[in-house]
């Protein structure tokens, strides 16, 4: 098993369609060659931006295959994972391995973010998958205000887990973004931590991350990338001056909100207007981007320009 170091920018991936509703696998293949071209490190399959929960089984292990056999094979694939409990957890990691995936990123049950979940609950979860396939687990941290939100503490003794390699931390309440990446860094100095709060890249990442793993790096790679090297330079002025030019896109697609389907669509709108994507087709009951946000999107292109 080759050894990956989760450091850099790492695209979530869109999932294009058809007119038909099936994947677009020329599409798929296409925007992945453009997305390692750039620059990026790493693909991310059936997260959110992916639109994971419209998607079947096969369908999500389809996407990761095309995904592995278009880049090189030292490129790391990681597939995203979202089951309600262990046996269907290492049902849907099977799957995805053997679609592969060189790594998993591990969502949390949507029971936890309903009722809520033990420390030991968790442990368990990625336990038994590492033990079961011993491959690298990426940690999916979910907003602070879910009953899904992992304690810093808990994060600490995730991090002792050997098969855990990362931390996507989507915290989105800044005072316990930095205690838990204190917590992560004193418990092991070797797992990394990306952000994956697109809607404020620069904040997050000054905090001391080890680089992103986000959609709209799907749409903006370059600005992403020059964004996390000027940071990680200490360049505040060239990082606030590329920052400036990802923000008005940010605006457009995400607001002021959390991530959601209805952001995904926008940037998938984004993207076909970009000349990146060739429509901006999405699954039911998600809804297209209206007029008016189209309207709005092509003066901003244009003023970009």
């Amino acid at each position: 098993m080759k050894k990956i170091k989760y450091k850099g920018i790492y695209s979530a991936l869109v999932t294009p369609f058809k007119n038909d509703n099936q994947i677009d696998e020329k599409q798929l293949r296409e925007l992945s060659s453009w997305l390692i071209n750039s620059g990026i490190k790493g693909l991310l399959t059936n997260g959110h931006s992916g639109e994971i929960f419209s998607l079947s089984m096969s369908e999500r292990a389809q996407v990761t295959s095309i995904v592995r056999d278009e880049i090189d094979e030292y490129i790391p694939v990681i597939s995203a994972v979202g089951a309600e409990g262990i046996p269907e957890a290492i049902d849907q990691v099977g799957l995805m391995k053997s679609a592969g995936a060189d790594a998993i990123l591990v969502m949390p049950p949507h029971h936890w973010i309903r009722f809520g979940m033990q420390s030991d609950h968790v442990i368990e979860y990625f336990s038994s998958i590492g033990k079961e396939f011993g491959i690298d687990l990426i940690v999916h941290v979910y907003p602070a205000w879910t009953k899904a939100s992992y304690s810093s503490n808990l994060l600490a003794e995730l991090a002792k887990l050997k098969w855990v390699k990362s931390f996507k931390i989507g915290t989105r309440e800044i005072s316990k973004y930095d205690r838990d990446i204190a917590a992560i860094r004193k418990s092991s100095v070797d797992k990394t931590i990306l952000t994956c709060h697109d809607e404020y890249l620069l904040a997050s990442m000054i905090q001391g991350v080890d680089g992103a793993m986000v959609g709209l790096a799907s749409f903006l790679p370059e600005l992403i990338i020059n964004l996390y090297d000027a940071v990680s330079k200490g360049d505040l002025l060239l990082a606030q001056k590329n920052h400036s030019e990802i923000l008005p896109f940010k605006e457009y697609i995400y607001g002021s909100e959390d991530t959601s389907v209805e952001a995904h669509a926008r940037m998938k709108t984004a993207m076909m207007y970009a000349g990146i994507l060739k429509n901006n087709l999405v699954r039911l009951p998600v809804n297209k981007t209206d007029k008016l946000e189209k309207k709005k999107l092509k003066k901003l292109l244009k003023d970009s320009k």
